[in-house]
């Protein structure tokens, strides 16, 4: 579409292909997700902020990541939702282009650094549970939650930047239901493998810089696990443990496939379903995997559910 530009103004989002019924069903479905992930994950920090059995640090933790799954998906689904009512392609400016790119990627990092910072949580809690509020006290969890929301947005001011000063000579059709990074890199008519490695370096260093200090940790917790003599206190020390691995699991497995990788230009539908996992699919599924394995969470929904339905019942 650009013909003989050099530069964008805007691009096209090409969204989902298939008919105009398929999309209207895709509509409903995604608009379902995202309704349930938002009530998820709002009724998640409510609780946090206002039932006194989950004031600690693990739950002080889960509220800020239930608030990221929030803007992660947030900063998506509502405009795929937008393009699946429109005919045709999606038209978006290139600020929005820009802001869109920028939020997705600096949430998404600062999500895994969050994550890394619980699992050091969980091995303490596990490891030395004499000490667990000495050493979390609450200087200690606002420095990692103040540090990863840091360290994500600054991190990727950079890799965003150096994206849109690439020229756009090829086309301005985004082959995704946003404004992907992997699919702008393949309009650009620019020498891009320099920085597609440079991009590698820096997606290995975010993920494995928190996966490092995961699997450390869970290796001292299956450590300490294997020791404790009784049954009841090793359901406890893995019932403590699940959620946050299952967290763990689904995310990195997601952004291993869609971002680790030296050629950033892959197929499109790759791209596309690789996405829905990660700004879809995970942030519905937590509000189940961090409720329905967690005995406080439940019986905070519980009371909480009775305190709204008294009224009614008088």
């Amino acid at each position: 579409m650009l013909g003989n530009y050099t530069s964008a103004t805007e691009f096209y989002l090409l969204g989902f292909p298939g008919s105009q019924d398929l999309r209207h069903v895709l509509f409903a479905t995604f608009l379902l997700l995202y309704s349930v992930t938002l009530m998820g994950n709002t009724v998640i920090i409510a609780l946090v902020c206002v039932d006194k059995r989950l004031q600690s640090p693990m739950y002080f933790f889960l509220g800020h990541l239930s608030a990221l799954e929030i803007l992660v998906t947030s900063i998506l689904v509502p405009v795929m939702l937008w393009g699946l009512l429109l005919p045709g392609m999606q038209t978006v400016s290139l600020p929005g282009c820009v802001a869109q790119l920028f939020l997705y990627l600096a949430v998404g990092t600062t999500e895994f650094a969050l994550l890394g910072g619980m699992a050091v949580d969980r091995d303490v809690a596990v490891c030395n549970p004499l000490r667990y509020h000495i050493i979390m006290n609450s200087r200690t969890c606002n420095f990692v939650v103040i540090g990863s929301w840091a360290f994500g947005f600054l991190f990727q001011i950079w890799p965003v930047y150096a994206t849109f000063q690439l020229s756009y000579c090829k086309s301005n059709v985004v082959n995704n239901f946003f404004c992907d990074r992997g699919q702008l890199l393949k309009l650009s008519c620019s020498n891009t493998l320099f920085m597609e490695f440079i991009l590698f370096l820096m997606a290995v260093f975010v993920l494995f810089g928190s996966l490092i200090p995961t699997i450390v940790s869970y290796s001292y917790i299956v450590s300490t696990v294997l020791r404790i003599p009784s049954a009841s206190g090793w359901r406890k020390a893995c019932s403590t443990c699940a959620s946050h691995f299952t967290c763990v699991v689904i995310g990195y497995g997601s952004c291993l496939f869609l971002y680790v990788k030296p050629k950033q230009t892959q197929a499109s539908d790759y791209n596309r379903v690789v996405s829905l996992m990660v700004s879809v699919v995970t942030p519905f599924l937590n509000p189940f995997i961090f409720t329905l394995r967690n005995d406080k969470v439940l019986e905070a929904l519980r009371d909480g559910g009775k305190r709204c339905c008294h009224p009614f019942r008088n």
